[in-house]
């Protein structure tokens, strides 16, 4: 029986990867142009994806979502400005904290108790997280692909049809 939410984590790598693949074949200033959309940066933006990573694999580790929450934003900075190789790496090693999460908690419907700061208390199975996680990545791809067409580039496919013929 087909996992789902560790399928779609596995796109969600995957997506990443190829948008810092084609990150690296444009001109290196791109990375870090000033524009006025989503982002002021495809750096910033990038950043953004993994610090939500983090921070949710911080929560299903156990910190609280407000803990994890603070300590994240503490990095910000620092992260908005690491260079693209730097990103990647650290990338690599959140999603190998996801695949070893998700090999020590088979049942991922397992829920937990969620105590968001900006909304509610609610249980949350681990999955719900996961895809929670795929789909926020999903959407900041989409915002980079919209700059990188504003600054006068083509992107690149991330889309989860083409990562079924991707991982064939």
């Amino acid at each position: 029986m087909a996992n789902h939410p560790e399928t779609m984590y596995d796109f969600h790598v995957w997506a990443n990867q190829t948008m810092i693949n084609h990150l690296k074949q444009l001109p290196r200033e791109l990375y870090t142009q000033e524009i006025h959309s989503v982002f002021p940066t495809i750096s910033k933006a990038l950043a953004h994806i993994y610090l939500v990573d983090f921070t949710w694999l911080s929560i299903l580790s156990g910190t609280s979502m407000n803990e994890a929450m603070t300590a994240t934003h503490s990095r910000t900075p620092q992260l908005e400005a690491t260079s693209l190789e730097e990103l990647e790496a650290l990338y690599h090693e959140v999603s190998l904290g996801y695949q070893a999460f998700i090999r020590e908690h088979p049942d991922l419907e397992q829920t937990i108790v969620l105590d968001n700061p900006y909304a509610s208390v609610r249980d949350t199975s681990y999955a719900e997280i996961i895809l929670q996680i795929v789909n926020h990545g999903t959407y900041h791809r989409g915002n980079i692909t919209a700059m990188l067409r504003q600054m006068g580039h083509a992107s690149t496919m991330t889309e989860y049809a083409l990562y079924w013929y991707a991982k064939e």
